[in-house]
């Protein structure tokens, strides 16, 4: 029986071991989801993430190790104690929930998330070796065993927490020195213009639309994607930006009070564009007057004889215009008032046709971009190409070689299926803009798959159900991601009169894609509207 007992703990230890670590690497990725911040990443531990942490499991340990295995040490080689390791493997050996086959966005080993694991590992093993030797002398070898292992498994996102903070001081000393190397190489190319965007939406639309319109006459870099972080900032500029550039195109976000500022602490912008000013990341910021007063900094930071394009459309935007030094450049879709102005805009599945009217010039442009929310970028963009001396002659053959940017309403086929893909984040304004995208297609049924948006504070629940209503005039069938989460959409819905029939809830994106494989037909369109990091799965 010894032997048996023995081959037993050792498949405990590998099964155990093995899930101990799948858990943890879950938690890291939950982590570096939240951008490493130990906040967010707490804030998602006693939130959306409360439920992976005391488990059933954990439950039926406790009850094995202390109301079973402790009196079975007694007789360390008989059938109970087998019994016992034997239900063990059963209730606490699998891994399976935490496989991460299924991630929209793996997991990147990366040298920051190398250090924050290996710190993690080491914690882990002071936890084991603590527990361990604290039961040992009470309950014997076997008990002492197990109870580290079940420790270990159930603090495992603590230990991630708590890696976190014991990193900080390093991580901040590393991104400094990112920073000032970033400084230095700005410094040293002193005849590069610094181009800095910033809005609550479509910043990234701008930037490419501004990197087309002055890359048919200058050399251009813009920052890839949505790097809009310090570190994402400083990585283009360290390794990509050459000496041959003459412009710098940036993305600057914000998800917090201060964060522009620390972005034009590494590169001052000569010119400043500003979208719009709306609730997007409320819940972080805290309120609309911290969101106006964060993206106010990109102007408070612009060099002295810089130029400030603006969306002379948005209120907040023109708030902050009025208090820019430098020259003001205003763009308008709404008001003949503005230094440029589109008009005579049409838009439809094949994209957007408007007249341009800026000084004397007067211009006819067409675009493949969907959505009457794209002439407004395409406008900031021609804003920045004037402030350069570029007619509207020139930038129309750039407005025509626009391509849409990846999952910003993003048009594509499927076979017989036409795909909108708008999956990359979602706002009530862009969500809208979305919608009435699909709601101009007639070839088949219109299907909307969305878990709706978050980060919108106090405010969200509300939006999320005037979406919802505003969805019913748009679509013909509504399928919704996470039940609690999607549930005032759906309030939304049927208070607009929309068939309950119609209104399908999934529990993943997943599931939503497996569920629509059997009932979409030839000439339907599916609009994704916003796909959620891992992080908000429900749990």
């Amino acid at each position: 029986m010894t032997a048996v007992i023995q081959i037993l703990v050792l498949l405990v230890l590998v099964a155990s071991g093995y899930r101990i670590w799948r858990r943890l690497r879950y938690f890291l990725h939950v982590f570096q989801l939240e951008g490493y911040k130990t906040s967010e990443f707490f804030s998602w531990l006693t939130g959306l993430g409360k439920g992976t942490f005391l488990l059933k499991e954990h439950v039926a340990g406790l009850v094995l190790v202390f109301g079973f295995f402790a009196p079975a040490m007694i007789t360390a080689g008989s059938w109970p104690a087998a019994v016992a390791l034997v239900i063990w493997l059963i209730v606490l050996g699998s891994a399976r929930k935490y496989r991460s086959g299924d991630a929209k966005k793996p997991l990147a080993f990366t040298p920051r998330m190398r250090r924050l694991t290996g710190t993690v590992v080491v914690l882990s093993m002071i936890v084991l070796v603590g527990m361990g030797a604290v039961v040992v002398t009470g309950f014997g070898w076997l008990a002492a065993l197990l109870s580290a292992l079940l420790l270990v498994d159930l603090v495992s996102p603590y230990l991630v927490l708590v890696g976190g903070y014991v990193t900080r001081p390093v991580e901040t000393h590393i991104q400094k020195g990112f920073k000032r190397s970033a400084r230095r190489k700005l410094a040293a190319h002193y005849d590069l213009t610094v181009i800095g965007i910033t809005g609550s939406y479509g910043k990234t639309s701008v930037k490419f639309a501004i990197a087309e319109i002055l890359g048919r006459r200058f050399s251009v870099i813009a920052t890839p994607d949505s790097y809009n972080t310090p570190m994402g900032i400083s990585k283009v500029i360290n390794n990509d930006l050459l000496a041959s550039h003459q412009f710098l195109v940036l993305e600057m976000g914000a998800r917090y009070p201060g964060d522009i500022k620390e972005l034009c602490e590494i590169a001052r912008p000569d010119v400043a564009v500003l979208t719009t000013v709306g609730v997007a990341h409320l819940e972080t910021m805290g309120s609309s007057e911290a969101i106006l007063q964060t993206k106010a900094e990109l102007v408070e930071y612009m060099k002295e004889d810089g130029a400030l394009v603006a969306n002379f459309d948005d209120e907040g935007v023109m708030r902050i215009a009025r208090s820019a030094r430098g020259r003001v450049i205003t763009t308008s879709v709404r008001s003949s008032r503005a230094d440029i102005v589109a008009g005579d805009i049409s838009y439809g599945i094949e994209g957007c046709r408007f007249v341009v009217t800026m000084g004397g010039e007067r211009e006819e442009m067409r675009s493949t971009l969907l959505g009457a929310h794209n002439v407004v970028n395409i406008l900031l963009g021609l804003g920045v190409g004037s402030v350069f001396g570029l007619h509207l002659r020139q930038m129309k053959h750039a407005v025509a070689r626009l391509r849409p940017v990846p999952h910003r309403l993003q048009l594509r086929q499927e076979g017989p299926i036409t795909v909108i893909d708008d999956a990359f984040n979602s706002n009530p304004v862009g969500a809208r803009n979305a919608l009435d995208v699909l709601g101009r297609f007639r070839t088949g049924n219109r299907v909307i798959v969305t878990p709706g948006m978050v980060e919108l504070g106090s405010n969200q629940d509300d939006e999320n159900r005037e979406l919802g209503r505003f969805m019913a005039e748009h679509v013909d069938l509504a399928v919704l991601v996470g039940p609690r989460r999607t549930k005032p959409i759906r309030e939304g819905l049927l208070s607009a009169g929309f068939e309950e029939d119609s209104i399908l809830v999934c529990r993943s994106l997943f599931e939503a894609r497996d569920l629509l494989r059997n009932r979409l037909s030839p000439g339907d369109v599916v609009l994704y509207e916003n796909d959620l990091p891992d992080q908000y799965d429900e749990q």
